[in-house]
């Protein structure tokens, strides 16, 4: 198994269905719940364990979800507002080590919660052309709003199962 893309890499088809696009947004709105019924439970040792050598902590990637989704939030509405804007990206390893990511992992889910409340909203009420709207990602190149859903469902995933393999690998579940 590989331990760093348990999931594998996102991939889509060139042509991003409707029906996909709602599945991902599924993905996108029930990821809060998993994520706590995932570590709901787990003390602060377990939280301190890297999911793989060399790999963040479970708290580290609790907290790196909701960094990454805040700004995928933003992106979005970015995209939606502004005609083809350029974001701005950010080094998730720096700001998977600042203070912020020792904190007790319910703040984060909290955070989570309410931000994919508000996420699954906006993204649900989308019309054909908001889909195919786009944004410039400096290292990405042009990406559109609805595979950026995908990258996102896809994204939520990846780290839960990051912490659900550790949890399996150690005998925790």
């Amino acid at each position: 198994m590989n331990v760093k893309f348990p999931i594998g890499q996102f991939q889509c088809e060139e042509e991003i269905s409707f029906a996909q696009v709602n599945k991902w947004i599924e993905e996108i709105r029930v990821l809060p719940a998993e994520l706590h019924n995932t570590v709901e439970g787990l003390d602060d040792v377990q939280l301190d364990t890297p999911y793989r050598d060399g790999g963040w902590t479970i708290r580290q990637v609790v907290h790196h979800v909701a960094d990454s989704h805040m700004n995928a939030y933003i992106r979005f509405k970015l995209a939606l507002t502004e005609n083809r804007p350029t974001i701005k990206p950010y080094d998730e390893g720096l700001w998977a080590e600042l203070s912020d990511s020792k904190l007790p992992v319910a703040i984060s889910l909290k955070l989570i919660e309410a931000l994919h409340t508000k996420w699954a909203a906006l993204l649900s009420n989308l019309t054909e052309s908001d889909l195919k709207k786009e944004f410039i990602h400096p290292d990405s190149g042009v990406i559109t709003v609805e595979r950026n859903i995908g990258i996102y469902a896809w994204h939520g995933k990846h780290h839960l199962a990051h912490i659900q393999r550790l949890l399996e690998r150690k005998g925790w579940e």
